[in-house]
């Protein structure tokens, strides 16, 4: 995968040819990119389990191999520079676009066997085994809201259209977008709760190192307890945000230009998030400076009597 991110880099640089209203080869490039992020992501929670490798190593073997027919098929079709998702063009099309949709649900099959093994396996840092088993549900969340691109968009029928299927919610594909990313600006995106979801994989590890960083020069954060609660309402916040996005992209309504109702959402989710905030670190608030020794420990019951 960094291999085909740095070819398509090139691809970018040397070839001009635009598809869908994007240059032919940011797709193959945002692809191999994230896969690259995806695989290492899990390969470092199997390398954690203290059980069930074996299964661990097929599961991700599993993963590794749908990952790179996927890209073969993205980067043939950029090659002969017709679309890969939702083509049904020509009979070839149609058959690549269908085996490519194959195996992405053999992937997201190979991805939640990690994750039962991750579900069941003890892992003695309590901060780290939250973050990943929340990390890895939220991405098969993610991952399934491509299985929402694939209904027929206003306008198409399946076996006559010869495009099925659409990232945008109200608006056509290949209209006004933002930059880098590509996401709709005039209509929503699924695209974007989808990349959100996919993410929490690599973001709520990070959290768990940034903390663990903090916690020598932070005494709260010194406690374990209270860098779990701190990755449990995490968890928690990111899950909502990802309900926001999807919800936002399926009433069709941009990233950029939130309504009141999605202004509103938000802010419930951001007071709670720093209620939960301030609550865990104070439950974990040191003891007060001017205790005694004698206040602290209670005395023997002989020295009592």
């Amino acid at each position: 995968m960094a291999l085909t991110a740095v070819v398509s880099a090139v691809g970018l640089v040397v070839d001009d040819r635009v598809l869908a209203g994007a240059p032919i080869w940011f797709k193959p490039f945002k692809f191999s990119v994230s896969f690259v992020a995806y695989c290492l992501s899990l390969a470092w929670m199997l390398s954690l389990l203290p059980r069930g490798r074996r299964a661990g190593w097929w599961a991700g073997t599993v993963v590794a191999v749908t990952s790179l027919v996927e890209m073969v098929i993205i980067t043939g079709q950029v090659v002969r520079g017709k679309r890969s998702h939702f083509n049904y063009a020509t009979p070839l099309d149609g058959a690549l676009f269908n085996a490519m949709a194959v195996a992405v649900v053999v992937l997201w099959l190979g991805t939640l066997a990690v994750a039962v093994l991750l579900l069941r396996a003890r892992i003695a840092d309590h901060p780290s085994a939250w973050a990943m088993r929340s990390g890895i549900v939220l991405a098969l969340a993610g991952a399934g809201v491509g299985f929402l691109m694939t209904r027929p968009a206003p306008g198409q029928r399946r076996g006559v259209s010869e495009v099925v299927g659409a990232h945008s919610v109200g608006v056509p594909d290949g209209g006004p977008s933002m930059p880098l990313t590509g996401w709709s600006t005039t209509g929503g995106d699924l695209r974007i709760p989808h990349f959100v979801g996919m993410h929490a994989l690599q973001l709520l590890p990070l959290l768990v190192m940034v903390l663990t960083v903090l916690a020598p020069r932070f005494a709260r954060l010194a406690d374990d307890r209270t860098r779990l609660r701190l990755v449990l309402l995490a968890s928690g916040t990111y899950a909502a945000v990802f309900a926001l996005v999807l919800w936002q992209a399926l009433r069709g309504q941009p990233l950029i230009h939130p309504d009141a109702p999605t202004l509103g959402a938000a802010g419930v989710i951001l007071a709670a998030a720093a209620l939960g905030t301030y609550g865990s670190l104070r439950a974990a608030a040191p003891s007060p400076r001017g205790a005694t020794d004698a206040e602290e420990t209670p005395a023997p019951k002989d020295l009592v009597a």
